[in-house]
Parts: structure tokens; sequence; C-alpha cells
């Protein structure tokens, strides 16, 4: 039995969705455990470039798939990309995709109020993908969500929309939004059902049955750990906990199902939205990083803000998510730079601290200590062993190892699904 997290060690978009991929050759079974259709995550097969947000990575390989009751799913949003895919000639059969019944719905107001909120937030808005996702965690906390199983009760879906549109109308009357039509709503939901039904089972049983017959499971988390609710950059964060911790609680296995930890790290920083980022250049290198890199979001088309590598934030994933081994990803698109700049520190105060403060101000405050290495002229795009490595390139990934006090398993070194070079494999640990 092994069970392999992958979280990310950032702020997302560091490359999840190639290392998952990657290690669906090794894996069985794949879980997706938080968060909703705001993470995307890009695989590039050969010629094809597969874009997904709630489809585990395991559907392109054909691997069983879990969409586990930690996800928030808009339903219809999961029609859609399961017909996208399909036109993509990936076949989505219905004893390979596993929707939990116990997730709960996304549904058509949450997006109302969730644009409205940023709308009217102006430049307080905390950059959210206006998809629904946070609304959708308020009401399954505050109890009063729809979930899966209440799509084939129609007495449920009665007396919880009821419940629902006794909170929102009261929230849309503030925010200058009409009342949920009703009629409407019930309608809708009744026509998007039984496309996302017959996916839909208990997951926690199907998951913890193949653990017994001693499958190996690869849990695939999105978003990063710098956007978890409770560890991230507090408001500027996700609407879920990403931790590797929650990968037992969102998909309905115990801790001890977690073999291996693997923290997806990118060879520089970069994050989509607004709130703090010590490292951040709004410089030419910080433009070069991000032409070079590609940096535009999956889902969103947003440009993403790109920096240093910051060794900082890292540990500190890390540590909160106690990683094993990272995965480094775009090595290459730091080829042919001079130098290289890590950050090792923070300024605060007058005094240097190694860690990122909880307040908002200090947050904001904070100016990194940077150390200097030499760049590379020789490629690493496409190596696929560490002997194909120029030596600098090796020493800037032994130093980032030396300072977030973690190895490297895997090194990406371009977006093809196969330029990897493997250090040590995941689920052999």
């Amino acid at each position: 039995m092994s069970g392999v997290v992958v979280v990310g060690a950032q702020w997302g978009d560091e490359g999840k969705g190639k290392i998952v991929d990657w290690l669906c050759n090794r894996a069985d079974v794949v879980v997706r455990f938080q968060g909703g259709h705001n993470a995307g995550h890009t695989l590039v097969v050969g010629n094809t470039t597969y874009k997904l947000a709630l489809l585990p990575s395991g559907v392109v390989q054909g691997k069983l798939s879990i969409i586990g009751n930690g996800v928030v799913v808009d339903p219809w949003a999961l029609a859609s990309e399961i017909e996208k895919i399909e036109a993509q000639g990936v076949k989505i059969a219905r004893d390979k995709l596993v929707l939990s019944d116990q997730a709960c719905l996304i549904l058509p107001f949450h997006r109302d109020l969730d644009a409205a909120r940023e709308a009217q937030a102006g430049g307080a808005s905390i950059g959210t993908t206006q998809r629904g996702i946070g609304p959708a965690y308020e009401d399954k906390v505050g109890r009063r969500a729809l979930r899966v199983a209440d799509l084939t009760d129609p007495e449920a879906i009665d007396w919880k929309i009821e419940r629902l549109t006794a909170h929102h109308n009261a929230l849309r009357k503030g925010l200058g939004l009409p009342e949920i039509d009703v009629a409407k709503l019930k309608q809708d939901i009744a026509e998007i059902a039984p496309k996302v039904l017959p996916y839909a089972q208990p997951a926690w049983r199907v998951l913890n049955a193949a653990f017994e017959d001693s499958k190996r499971v690869l849990f695939e988390g999105a978003q990063g750990v710098l956007l978890d609710v409770d560890h991230g950059t507090y408001p500027f964060v996700t609407s879920s906990n990403v931790v590797a911790g929650q990968a037992a609680a969102g998909s309905g296995v115990g801790p001890r199902a977690i073999t291996y930890v693997l923290g997806l790290v990118k060879a520089y920083t970069t994050r989509v939205g607004g709130g703090p980022f010590p490292t951040e250049l709004k410089d030419e290198i910080g433009k070069k990083l991000g032409e070079v890199g590609h940096e535009v979001g999956t889902n969103t088309g947003r440009a993403r803000r790109c920096g240093w590598f910051d060794a900082v934030l890292v540990r500190q994933s890390i540590a909160l998510s106690g990683a094993d081994g990272i995965a480094l990803t775009k090595l290459d698109v730091l080829d042919g730079f001079d130098e290289i700049k890590i950050c090792v520190g923070y300024k605060l105060n007058g005094k240097v601290i190694d860690y990122l403060p909880a307040g908002v101000k200090d947050q904001a405050a904070c100016e990194p200590v940077y150390e200097t290495l030499d760049g590379w002229k020789k490629t690493t795009r496409g190596a696929r062993s560490s002997k194909d490595l120029p030596a600098k390139a090796i020493k800037y990934v032994r130093r980032i190892e030396e300072l977030i006090g973690c190895p490297a398993a895997l090194v990406s070194t371009s977006p093809e699904r196969d330029d990897v070079i493997l250090m040590r494999d995941p689920f052999k640990a």
C-alpha cells in the first residue's frame, strides 16, 4: 500500500498538472481532495494539451479517478469539462470516474455572490476567480449546502433551497442583486442532475477498497500551501485547507494511508491575484520570467506576478505539509541568466527573520534578504538526467535543498511529460 500526496508548496501554479500526470504512470488511483474548478491543471501529452479543473489528472490515462468529499463541485462545470475532454478523444468511463456523493455543490447564486463581493470591494478585493468557490464553502460550514446525494431527493432539494434562499436573498438585497429565481434554479438542477449522478458513489468506500487491495494512490492537491485558509497569506487565500493533511479528511481515509508527501516547487516564485509577495520583481527580470515561463493562469487567463525563489516561504510550506521530498519545476526558465538570487530571510523592523509573519501589515513590510548565485548559459531544457545539467544548475538545486531542508525527488526541465529527472520515486520511498 502506498499513498502519495502532491501539494503545491508556493502559491499554486507550480506545475502540478505535469508532475501528477507523470506520476500517474506509477499510480492506480488518482484523487482530488479539496478546492473546486478554480484550480487549473495543464497536461501536455505529445502534441495535445489538456486543461483540467475539476477532473483528476488520472482521467487522461484512464486511471480510476476520484473527486473527493472535500471538493466543492459545480455540476455544470463538471459536465462541460467531461464533454470537452471527451471531444479531445479521452473517454470518461463511468467505472473510471467517481464523484463523492458527499461533495457539496456550487450553485449559480454562489458565482453571483462571489463576483458581486469582489466588485464591491474595489481596491480591497482579494482576487478570487469569481467561480463561487468561497461562497460554496461558506454554505458547507454553515450546514445549509446542497450535496451531490441530494440530487436524488426532491424533498431534500426543496427544504435546502428554502434555507439557502433565506440566507442568500438577504445578502443579495444588500448587494443590490435580485432575489433568486427558485423555479428556474430547481429546473436547472433537475436538468443537470442526470449528467453527473451516474458518477456519484460513496467515494470513501471505493478509496478504502483500493488501499485494501494494495493499490497505489495519488492524492492530487490544488492551489498551494501559501493559499491555505489557515496557513496561507490570509485573507489572500483560497477557501479550503490545501496542506497535505487535508488529503485524508477530503477523501475519506485515515492519515496512515499517506506514505509520502511531495511538495511541488517552482524554480522561481509566482502568484496570481492580490496579496503580499516579498520577492516580486516589477522590472525586466520579472517580465522575462513571465514571458519565458508563459506565466498565465490556466483557467483564469490572468498574468502571474513573478519573482526570485523564496526559500523562506518554501521552508515554511514544507514544514506545514511534512513534505518528504520536492519536485522542482521549470528549471529551464532560468537558463541564460548571468546571476540568480534566492531569498534567504526577511528584514522586518530592522531585524532579519526566517519566517513569514501572520499579520497583513508585517507581511507587506517584509523585505527580502538575497543570496546571489552564478547563472548558467548551457540549456537545461529537456534534460532527463542530472548528468545533462550544467554544474551551476546542479549547484542551484543543491542550494535550494539546503535552504528548505528537503531533498529533490524530481526535477522538471520542460512542459513535456517525459522531461523529468527522477532522483527518488515517491511510490518506492
